[in-house]
């Protein structure tokens, strides 16, 4: 038999929108499908919101999910930035904040102004700290999402292997999830434009390099977590420039924001953004230029996933076509032409909110899962798992 979470699935996904439905598509018993959906509703999960169309008798209600009862936490961490959101349970925002911070001030400082940030948040809407049902944290490193640790990460130092998930669980008793800034940011575009295309790559450049693969819907962080370092390609052994990774010749030290602003004599990629906006000559051909250089790795990319879509995010995308139109020229020359005959290459369309977006679709689709919702609903006053899964 189906279970409450599953029952839920359906009526998220519009498969069915009322108990007759319900019963008509499940072939579950009127008793079991009263059951189920009566528990989704005291629990919160799911409300009455309208009157159907009726077949003769009284009109039966819609069933939907009720995203006001519970709120979600998130935090978009770059290095340079960090940002947080309180957003409902359908990942609409409520409240965001932002401030520049760079990540390697070490975790300490960085997550206790997190916590802080949350809680400043809730009170500004004025609600309590028992309706955050999840919480979602991306970083610029790779991380195993399953313990909510840093694994590793060369813009991060101070952070292999600290307990982020434990460090922002001591003021918050709710699932905590810790991912990718890259990935959080491909999810978050492939959720909000891109949904009918199988398969998203978004190369995030700016102090580095990162990269995030959305594969049939899901994100691909490979068999070590480190699906998307492609940054730390070499390309040039020889070169005099030495990588964050301590290796020479890689992308990142070709092509970064900060390889370009080392390059024009700036202080950081978002300089290199203001002299291409005013129209810099030397600026914007060596933007051009290091758009052709990361144009070779995602030539191979395109031959590998041949994806739907590349998505230019992070600081670079804000030089608008000029970076782009580096990666274009690069790409269509190398790539043979069936694999990019229907490939769109884009500049990100939520820009510096892509991150926040990702991590709250990422925390929804968790909260919302069959499992987390009957674990949830076999802990409530008066239930079993007996009756969460019977």
């Amino acid at each position: 038999m189906l279970t409450a979470g599953q029952i839920l699935q359906l009526i998220r996904d519009g498969s069915c929108r009322t108990r007759k439905e319900l019963i008509e598509f499940t072939g579950l018993s009127r008793s079991t499908i009263t059951d189920r959906v009566d528990r989704l509703i005291d629990a919160g999960y799911i409300h009455e919101s309208g009157v159907g169309t009726s077949g003769g008798g009284r009109p039966p209600s819609v069933l939907d999910v009720d995203a006001t009862r519970r709120l979600m936490l998130v935090a978009d961490l770059g290095a340079t930035h960090a940002r947080v959101a309180l957003t409902d349970l359908a990942a609409r925002p409520m409240a965001e904040e932002h401030t520049e911070m760079r990540i390697e001030l070490g975790p300490d400082a960085v997550l206790s102004w997190v916590r802080e940030a949350f809680q400043r948040m809730l009170d500004r809407v004025g609600r309590p700290t028992g309706e955050v049902c999840g919480i979602g944290l991306d970083l610029p490193g790779s991380v195993d999402h399953t313990t909510g640790r840093v694994i590793r990460s060369f813009l991060m130092p101070g952070w292999d292997d600290h307990p982020v998930r434990e460090a922002i669980g001591s003021t918050f008793d709710v699932p905590i999830l810790v991912e990718n800034d890259a990935n959080a940011m491909a999810l978050g575009e492939w959720w909000s434009f891109w949904r009918d295309t199988d398969s998203l790559v978004l190369i995030k450049v700016s102090t580095g390099i990162g990269t995030g693969i959305i594969l049939d819907g899901q994100i691909y962080r490979g068999v070590e977590e480190a699906a998307g370092n492609i940054g730390h390609v070499r390309l040039r052994e020889t070169d005099d420039r030495v990588c964050t990774c301590g290796s020479r010749g890689c992308v990142a030290s070709l092509a970064s924001g900060h390889a370009v602003a080392t390059d024009l004599d700036v202080s950081s990629s978002r300089d290199v953004v203001r002299l291409v906006q005013a129209g810099d000559p030397g600026a914007i051909a060596r933007v051009q230029e290091a758009g052709r250089t990361l144009g070779v790795v995602l030539a191979t990319a395109v031959s590998l996933l041949n994806p739907g879509v590349l998505v230019l995010a992070g600081d670079m995308a804000e030089t608008r076509e000029h970076y782009l139109t580096g990666i274009r020229e690069i790409v269509y020359r190398r790539s043979l032409p069936y694999t990019t005959r229907n490939l769109e290459i884009v500049t990100s369309s939520l820009g510096d909110r892509a991150g926040i977006v990702g991590m709250a679709v990422i925390v929804m689709e968790h909260v919302l899962s069959p499992a987390s919702v009957d674990a949830a609903l076999a802990e409530r006053p008066g239930s079993s798992a007996e009756g969460a899964v019977s």
